[in-house]
């Protein structure tokens, strides 16, 4: 079984509520719009991370970053973007059972044709009136769970 912890939008702010749920992630994905190279640091000292770059990144730091990427996780292909209209590939046709995005900062589990799509909506700083969320997705052999958990805002950023 792999615990599989998903973040996006931090925008330069790791929140310790979110750190705290992600312990014990066998692997971290972060959707993009990290916003300082020093949260992915942070992240890798839980898990072993994958992250793309957001259109917020910027720099040198953000340039070396994947817009995209496919993952294998036991039996099970995942597939992370930043940006869900800019998907530009078929997710069942190239085997990905899970696709993870952000940018919207809402925080959404929906399934399309067979494929699992996970958006775990913004970690960072609050934007509107939208939670601040992550998620986490559970893979024990083909079997794959999603859940989504509103953090408290302690930080009122």
């Amino acid at each position: 079984m792999f615990r599989i912890g998903l973040l996006s939008d931090t925008h330069g702010l790791l929140r310790p509520e979110a750190k705290a749920f992600l312990k014990g992630s066998d692997h971290i994905i972060h959707a993009g719009d990290i916003g300082d190279p020093k949260i992915l640091e942070e992240l890798a000292l839980t898990a072993p991370v994958t992250a793309v770059r957001g259109n917020n990144d910027k720099g040198i730091w953000a340039e070396m970053l994947p817009v995209n990427d496919f993952l294998k996780v036991g039996e099970i292909f995942i597939y992370v973007l930043h940006d869900l209209t800019e998907l530009k590939i078929k997710p069942v046709a190239e085997g990905v059972e899970i696709v993870v995005t952000g940018h919207s900062h809402k925080p959404l589990i929906s399934e399309r044709e067979g494929v699992l799509y996970v958006n775990p909506g913004s970690a960072g700083p609050r934007r509107f009136k939208l939670p601040i969320a992550v998620a986490e997705v559970i893979v024990s052999g083909r079997s794959i769970s999603a859940r989504i958990v509103v953090l408290k805002d302690s930080n009122k950023a």
